[in-house]
């Protein structure tokens, strides 16, 4: 009780208990979620089709785990799908930081809410929405395809919502603690390179999809699933199998490390919140000068490495674009990795060929297109530097470099441990001459092509490379130019078909020493044309890369 000035006690405010607020932010949820659909009729029918085909989705998948029931593989399957949606749980946080708004912490930073009604009001409205639907429907098939006799069911009882439980609590845990994160620019850059683990994923998903074909059936995935049978929430999967086949024990134990699984995430996920409500920001300015003093030791040893004059500093700043541009750096490390993953997935699958090591020059050679697009509106500046066709030369050469000194190195490490994975050592010489050619015919097209079909790359989106109404110029550069690429790289093609037709396999070696001749004379070659065109279009080219 407290007294007032006129001496009447009155009653302390009251707080609003837990299922008053687990109430209210599951009802907010909701009415977030219907207010944000009455916005606009795309954002309605992409919701709508999502729920569709989650359903049909998850219609298909209870029936098929139920024609699995009795199977020998069927536990493996089961207890593996569970830790690859579970690992998927944990991942879309960091690669969709803006997916669920509604439950961003940062913004309940200055309500006076206590963490443990907090967490739990937080946890029920994470539980609405598509995500713990599907988790669900594929806890409940998984369930349904081993559960037998009384122990079996009851355990299946208990696994279905321990299973959605603990990814809907690992999801929000791993937000929570990298929530300062995903709201940063490096937040941003990790969302853009969202494409780049959906692209290995798949390479990854046919990578296995192609052994498991191979090895005779499910059997193979037994290993694996014993591993994972142990790990929440793919443990409670096992527990159900496990007390099927009347190991109790082991089912026991599963369900509680399931269990305590969840009470150690819950926990960390309310140390999270009492963090970021509590403690300050670490994004201060100190620390960036920190971060600043050591850019600039490394900016040091940047350019003593990097030639002088104008070509050093052009290469300097390309190299700082792929450092920090989030779209820069993105289509970088997916030239990179998939470079890398067809050719060399292939080799390890016993179905590709050395000749695929060329990948590694064609997607790092595609970065040479749309040299301008990637500067967006700060080619202006660079434009001030450019007066004639020996200034835009310079300025193309130091790119084309750039891009060299990363692809050289690159392409023939990847071509070699193609190579060495196929055991084709024979063939090597003559890879990385029609390499070393695709990638010269590449960087000459893709100067000549960034100078007549120039377009804007928007910054303000991680899922948009074109700006509205530029599609076709992006179409016209990018794959015509890919086109006159193989047409001028077609001499070395041409010998290398000769001599393998002809059998003169022991001269094969001379396309390395002839390709790198080719490639070295056609970089200039498609130079100076791109150089003289960028000087004669230079107020076009800066228009279009300014539209977004």
């Amino acid at each position: 009780m407290t007294a007032t000035t006129s001496g009447l006690p009155t009653a302390p405010p009251r707080r609003a208990s837990a299922p008053a607020l687990t109430s209210v932010f599951v009802r907010l949820k909701l009415t977030l979620l219907r207010n944000g659909l009455r916005q606009s009729g795309a954002r309605t029918a992409v919701y709508v089709t999502s729920v569709v085909l989650t359903l049909l989705l998850a219609a298909a998948m209870i029936p098929g785990f139920l024609l699995m029931r009795g199977n020998a593989g069927a536990a493996s399957l089961a207890v593996l799908a569970t830790a690859v949606l579970a690992l998927a749980w944990t991942v879309m946080p960091l690669f969709l930081p803006g997916g669920d708004e509604t439950l961003d912490p940062s913004r309940l930073v200055m309500l006076p809410l206590p963490p443990g009604p907090l967490v739990r009001a937080l946890f029920s409205a994470s539980l609405v929405g598509i995500g713990p639907l599907f988790t669900l429907c594929l806890a409940l098939g998984a369930t349904l395809s081993l559960a037998r006799g009384a122990a079996g069911v009851v355990t299946a009882v208990l696994a279905v919502p321990l299973v959605a439980l603990v990814c809907v609590a690992l999801s929000r845990a791993v937000a929570a603690a990298n929530v300062r994160l995903l709201t940063s620019r490096r937040g941003r850059d990790l969302a853009v390179l969202s494409g780049l683990v959906i692209a290995v994923g798949m390479q990854l998903v046919n990578f296995g999809a192609t052994s498991l074909s191979r090895s005779g059936g499910l059997a193979a995935l037994e290993p694996a699933a014993e591993v994972t049978g142990w790990l929440p929430p793919a443990a409670a999967i096992a527990a159900v199998d496990a007390a099927s086949r009347g190991d109790h024990a082991s089912a026991a134990a599963r369900l509680l490390l399931t269990v305590a699984a969840l009470v150690a995430l819950v926990y960390w996920w309310q140390r999270s919140l009492v963090k970021l409500m509590t403690a300050p920001d670490g994004s201060t300015i100190g620390a960036a000068d920190g971060r600043s003093a050591k850019e600039r030791r490394g900016s040091g040893l940047l350019a003593r490495l990097l030639p002088g004059g104008r070509t050093g500093a052009v290469m300097e700043r390309s190299l700082r674009y792929i450092l920090r541009d989030p779209k820069t750096k993105a289509a970088w490390i997916t030239a990179l990795a998939v470079g890398a993953i067809v050719p060399l997935l292939n080799a390890f699958q016993g179905t590709g060929s050395i000749y695929f090591a060329c990948f590694a020059s064609g997607m790092l050679g595609l970065q040479m297109y749309n040299q301008f697009g990637q500067d967006t509106s700060a080619f202006w500046m660079v434009a001030q530097t450019i007066s004639t066709a020996a200034d835009a030369y310079a300025e193309l050469r130091a790119r084309a470099l750039t891009l060299l000194a990363i692809t050289v190195p690159y392409m023939i490490l990847v071509t070699t441990v193609t190579a060495a994975v196929l055991g084709d050592w024979s063939s090597l010489p003559s890879a990385l001459g029609l390499a070393f050619s695709l990638l010269g015919a590449m960087v000459a097209t893709g100067a000549v092509a960034s100078a007549s079909f120039a377009f804007s790359i928007p910054q303000d989106s991680g899922f948009k490379n074109v700006a509205p109404g530029q599609a076709g110029l992006a179409w016209i550069s990018i794959f015509g130019g890919m086109f006159v690429s193989a047409l001028v790289c077609s001499p070395v093609i041409g010998a290398m078909v000769y001599l393998r037709v002809t059998d003169h396999h022991g001269l094969l070696w001379t396309l390395l020493p002839g390709g790198v001749l080719y490639g070295a004379l056609v970089v200039p070659a498609g130079l100076k044309p791109a150089a003289a065109r960028t000087a004669k279009r230079l107020p076009e080219i800066l228009a279009a890369v300014s539209k977004g």
